[in-house]
């Protein structure tokens, strides 16, 4: 049995988790996986073809490198988890699901384009943590299809929402409500932090994970920004902010799906 350690360097978040386990599933030599998002190492128990692992890593970009590859004596079984695994990937799931439908009825009620582009934030981690879900069974023929429906729906959303932001530039809309911008993505912030908690925990005996993991999130830097940019509406009293905000959501959205297509090919 061989046990190899990569650090993979852009994974700070669940989603990039997601993306690694979908992507090596498909090779049959690996036992187990073991991944920790805090510490950006990702633990594969294999029978050889390390070359193979390491380039499957290297086709996400996400900046992976090998750390170290030993022989081990004692054999490893495959995770004897997988139900409290799939336990967490639905909690988190639903959190995230429910955050999206919250978002974008508050969004198109308050006229934030900043809370409908972090609503199809949510929505794309949703997809990520539905297909790790689906996959569990299922032949990679089958995975990949259902990434590639996903991947696109999330480019179709966020091109939606770059037409709005457009159009918005150009005729004069009335302010977007910053109270409902702030105060949404606050308990949008409360629940990104509530996921990563719940993650983390599953992966680790400490009772609490480092206030530094939860603020290199993705998404809770999406949050803030949502935050910072309601607070600019109310102190300039201009859109502008929240237009801004909204284009760089969904850049990071089609972002998203792009890697996830990656993994449909």
């Amino acid at each position: 049995m061989q046990k190899t350690i990569f650090h993979v360097k852009e994974m700070d978040c669940p989603s990039e988790e997601s993306l690694i386990r979908m992507k090596l599933d498909g090779i049959p030599e690996i036992v187990r996986m073991d991944i920790d998002i805090q510490n950006r190492t990702a633990t594969i128990y294999h029978k050889n073809r390390t070359t193979e692992i390491e380039n499957a890593l290297n086709e996400l970009k996400l900046g992976s490198s090998l750390v170290s590859s030993e022989h081990i004596e004692e054999e490893v079984s495959a995770d004897t988890e997988n139900k409290k695994q799939k336990r967490i990937l639905w909690t988190v799931l639903l959190i995230n699901f429910g955050f999206f439908v919250i978002e974008i009825t508050t969004g198109l009620i308050s006229r934030s384009m900043g809370l409908v582009a972090d609503s199809l934030d949510m929505l794309a981690d949703s997809f990520v943590y539905a297909i790790s879900l689906f996959a569990v069974g299922k032949t990679v023929s089958t995975k990949k299809n259902v990434a590639r429906m996903a991947g696109y729906f999330q480019i179709l959303l966020a091109l939606i929402g770059l037409v709005e932001v457009t159009r918005r530039f150009i005729f004069s809309e009335a302010l977007p409500d910053f109270q409902f911008m702030i105060g949404i993505s606050v308990l949008a912030l409360i629940a990104n932090g509530i996921c990563l908690y719940i993650l983390q925990k599953s992966k680790s005996n400490e009772a609490h994970m480092k206030a530094s993991m939860i603020f290199t999130s993705n998404d809770i830097i999406i949050n803030l920004g949502v935050i910072a940019s309601g607070v600019l509406v109310y102190l300039l009293s201009s859109a502008v902010p929240d237009l801004v905000i909204g284009i760089v959501v969904f850049i990071i959205v089609i972002r998203g799906a792009l890697r996830i297509l990656k993994l449909a090919k």
